[in-house]
């Protein structure tokens, strides 16, 4: 069975309320997914914008940092950003 991952953070908006903001990995893929002040559900995201990718990018460093990922997930984000060397 694949091993899942999952990491939550809270954005602000613009209009001052705070997004919930969810990626889970789950056999190599990530997805994420969000739930804004009003939302009762979570809203996934079919392609995510650069800032949400930004936004786990930091997740997942600060993560590793304290041990509790692999490395390799951070360069997977780095690669959807078009920031990692072949």
């Amino acid at each position: 069975m694949p091993k899942r991952t999952e990491h939550e953070w809270k954005e602000a908006e613009e209009g001052g309320g705070i997004r919930r903001m969810r990626a889970s990995r789950v056999a190599g893929q990530w997805r994420l997914s969000s739930k804004g002040p009003e939302d009762l559900t979570w809203n996934p995201h079919e392609s995510p914008s650069e800032e949400d990718l930004r936004g786990l990018r930091e997740v997942l460093w600060r993560k590793y940092q304290r041990r509790r990922l692999p490395w390799e997930h951070v360069r997977e984000i780095d690669r959807l950003l078009g920031e990692d060397e072949p």
